[in-house]
């Protein structure tokens, strides 16, 4: 398949199914240094949410913006707004229950009757974001490291971010109204998917590590008088790269 197919196949997937998988979004090298590079121990849990205060990662996030492969799904004016990383494995193992990513991190609580969902999470404060940004955020799940079935991959039900924003309670029930697809990658792979999309995972039970970079773009303004605790701008007058090249190694943590 040709990069325009490819490039056709991956917007037409995002928008009636919710996600796609793009293959060889950053460079196996590139995963495996970040992968090595990594320390948990700093965070004291299966993860971090504050990974857009570091140099590096605003670099990457840039260039996955700016990446040819989603020309049509990250707006040309879209901003990085969070980078988490995930780390999963037998050790460091939970259960997702089918759900929808609905809180984003923001600079200040905003005292106003159309915001719910206040939380404070590793000192950055959340809310649950507008509809109308909900529809607007796209995500981009980067495995550093293989993800087979055996480790706790993320299951997808295709084509149910048309529902828009449901009631949490009720998300169990209207999964089954969709197909499942579980979503197996290489290391630098990416799972593209809209925070509506339902989605869930299970526990690891191999013995790999299953490590993720989970960035999150989304328009530069927010409504209500909110502002983003991050807001890492893409345009750098020479958008798209049709290859994301890999990263000098000095950069990386």
């Amino acid at each position: 398949m040709d990069h325009q197919a490819e490039k056709t196949m991956h917007v037409t997937s995002f928008a009636m199914e919710g996600f796609a998988l793009v293959q060889n979004l950053l460079p196996q090298d590139e995963c495996s240094a970040l992968a090595a590079r990594f320390s948990l121990e700093a965070h004291g849990s299966a993860g971090s949410r504050c990974l857009l205060e570091e140099p590096w990662c605003r670099e990457i996030a840039k260039r996955i913006g700016n990446s040819a492969s989603l020309t049509g799904i990250i707006a040309p004016h879209a901003v990085a707004v969070q980078c988490t990383y995930f780390e999963k494995s037998v050790q460091r193992n939970w259960i997702v229950p089918t759900h929808q990513d609905l809180s984003i991190a923001v600079r200040e609580k905003i005292a106003h009757p159309g915001l719910r969902g206040w939380s404070e999470k590793e000192g950055e404060l959340f809310v649950q974001s507008p509809p109308e940004i909900l529809e607007q955020l796209v995500a981009v799940r980067v495995h550093l490291d293989p993800c087979d079935e055996h480790d706790g991959p993320v299951r997808v039900y295709s084509g149910s971010h048309r529902l828009g924003l449901i009631d949490p309670a009720s998300a169990a029930v209207e999964k089954h109204k969709f197909k499942e697809v579980e979503c197996v990658a290489e290391i630098g792979s990416a799972l593209v998917m809209s925070p509506l999309l339902l989605h869930a995972s299970s526990k690891a039970s191999g013995t790999s590590l299953r490590r993720v970079l989970h960035f999150l773009f989304g328009p530069p303004v927010l409504p209500l008088g909110l502002q983003w605790r991050y807001a890492v701008p893409l345009a750098d007058g020479g958008r798209r790269e049709e290859a994301v090249p890999a990263m000098n190694a000095a950069l990386l943590p």
